[in-house]
């Protein structure tokens, strides 16, 4: 029954990216995690192909619509996808499988993998739920540029460890620092995160053996088909409204997480 419900909610991925430009890797990670029940590290691995190729069709659509800014790709994909490479080939296979243990408590890799995730999905509920929108034009070119890279890197860490896409990290920085509008931050964004998470994925493949490549061919597939779907119903929704509340069901999400991973 759990699997039925999972395949139901990986159309959610995509329908999310078509509706919203982002929020694909909110669900994804609780999906796998909690309905497929696979273990946290693996979860984030299966997550940068679901939402690296659900990101790549989004992205390529964005392309054929002109609402993709192929400079801005460059300037922020390249610090990311460093970092991506750097977390997941240095960092994680170094975080020991218990870091820590208070009385009955352990807390173990895996705990501290989606406590991360639900301080990350804290972090875009908030952004999404608040929904603000302004063209940044006070530093210098020079300064602008440093913070886009900084910003690159910070998503790409954030990928690299949770197999999160980072649109909501992105997004407000391209508006912000590049003055794109927000169709055309939400077309770089999906090229962007499609880069970065395949990229990781392609990059741990050392884990071959474990990949199950028909079951994320098939989630990748229903995702992609909720991108289409997404994009359809997106004229006839007003996009703020739809954000707002994507935002209150991740912050319940988060908090579930917590809950879940830390009292439970």
């Amino acid at each position: 029954m759990e699997n039925i419900a999972g395949y139901l909610a990986s159309g959610l991925i995509g329908l999310s990216l078509g509706l919203i430009g982002g929020g694909g890797s909110i669900i994804t990670i609780p999906v796998l995690v909690y309905l497929f029940h696979i273990e946290p590290t693996l979860a984030t691995l299966y997550s940068l192909f679901i939402v690296g190729t659900t990101s790549l069709v989004g992205g390529i659509r964005s392309a054929l619509t002109k609402t993709v800014d192929f400079k801005s790709v460059l300037l922020f994909s390249a610090p990311s996808t460093l970092a991506v490479y750097l977390t997941r080939h240095f960092l994680l296979p170094h975080i020991p499988d218990t870091l820590l243990t208070i009385s009955t408590f352990a807390l173990t890799k895996n705990i501290a993998i989606m406590v991360f995730f639900s301080m990350t999905m804290l972090l875009a509920s908030v952004h999404m739920i608040r929904d603000r929108q302004r063209v940044f034009s006070g530093p210098s070119h020079q300064k602008k540029y440093f913070m886009i890279v900084t910003q690159g890197f910070i998503v790409g860490v954030v990928t690299g460890i949770v197999g999160a896409g980072g649109g909501f990290l992105i997004i407000p920085a391209l508006v912000l620092l590049t003055g794109l509008t927000m169709k055309q931050a939400i077309g770089t964004s999906l090229i962007i995160i499609a880069i970065n998470s395949l990229i990781g994925f392609i990059g741990d493949l050392t884990l071959l053996k474990e990949i199950n490549f028909p079951f994320i061919i098939l989630v990748s597939g229903l995702a992609i088909a909720g991108v289409f779907i997404g994009s359809y119903f997106s004229r006839f929704i007003e996009g703020r409204r739809l954000k707002s509340g994507f935002g209150w069901f991740a912050l319940t999400m988060s908090i579930y997480i917590m809950i879940k991973e830390i009292v439970l």
